[in-house]
């Protein structure tokens, strides 16, 4: 066996944090994940994964290991890449990070399109709404929503992405419409923990100025989901992304607050890490998102 499927093998193994989470992620038996491993640990002649029954870890070699390990299958894949693209062949696996909070709206979809109209490419998404390391983390790019004016990543803007503040027909027959954001404080609201200043809301006056509002939070969550449907029950106000609240908007369920004194500079944005050549599939796969978002995008 070629030490190159030995190399690989043991990256699964470790980016999945073990070898029956890795045979189930890759399709292959938990036993041969462990042949492989223990021949390339022969090979080197030392331990590269302490073996327990309750816990998996990389011993300080089997660490380093892994780092240049990543460097080396890169490096081999990016070859791989660049004779496909030049035949036309373009296939393999984008390991790939994105916010839980786009899959879980229609923006989701996309990567569903994307597979079935390019079967010879694996995308490999992990959901996680922290921003990862692409780099240490081994992921071939991320789709992330951000505000990436100050960023040295490589990235790719694909579209507008905007949050406004919410209310249902029935809390504002029930409470009232504020008159001004800083109304706001006194009322219940629903907080997304995800966003980083959580209950301290942000807003422009009429001479573009910033100024926060902290408001009480009823409920808080790390979903936009929950946001959604706590606002539409009439639970209080809550700051959700435009394309979740799209369908309640068009079906009379939610209505927009000061739409109009929201700062919204996020974007969605492709990154990538800093790597002299981006395979094919990859360039494909955001060229492909580019478009769908263009088209599929909702607008209120």
């Amino acid at each position: 066996m070629d030490t190159l499927t030995r190399m690989r093998a043991y990256k699964d193994v470790v980016e999945a944090e073990g070898y029956s989470a890795a045979a189930r992620r890759i399709g292959r038996s938990k036993a041969l994940l462990s042949k492989y491993v223990r021949e390339l640990e022969d090979e080197l002649s030392t331990l590269l994964i302490n073996r327990t029954t309750r816990q998996f870890s990389l011993t300080e070699a089997g660490h380093e290991y892994y780092a240049r390990v990543i460097e080396i299958l890169r490096a081999v894949d990016d070859l791989q890449d660049n004779v496909r693209q030049k035949s036309g062949d373009i296939s393999g696996r984008i390991r790939l990070s994105a916010p839980r909070t786009l899959a879980d709206s229609m923006l989701g979809q996309s990567f569903v399109d994307f597979a079935l109209a390019n079967p010879d490419i694996t995308l490999d998404i992990n959901l996680d709404d922290r921003f990862v390391d692409l780099v240490e983390e081994g992921y071939d790019m991320a789709v992330r929503i951000a505000d990436m004016g100050d960023s040295a990543l490589i990235a790719r803007r694909l579209a507008d992405f905007s949050l406004s503040i919410y209310a249902s027909p029935d809390l504002v027959a029930r409470t009232g419409m504020p008159e001004t954001p800083r109304e706001l404080s006194g009322r219940p609201c629903l907080v997304d923990t995800n966003g980083r200043n959580r209950n301290v809301w942000s807003f422009v006056d009429a001479a573009g100025e910033r100024y926060s509002v902290t408001v009480k939070a009823l409920i808080e969550a790390n979903s936009p989901e929950v946001m959604r449907r706590g606002v539409v029950a009439g639970a209080g106000f809550g700051m959700i992304p435009d394309i979740i609240a799209k369908p309640d908007v068009d079906a009379g369920r939610l209505v927009r607050v000061f739409s109009d004194e929201i700062p919204n500079q996020r974007g969605i944005f492709a990154v990538y890490p800093h790597r002299r050549y981006l395979p094919q599939r990859v360039r494909t796969f955001v060229d492909y998102l580019a478009v769908w978002m263009r088209q599929h995008m909702p607008r209120l």
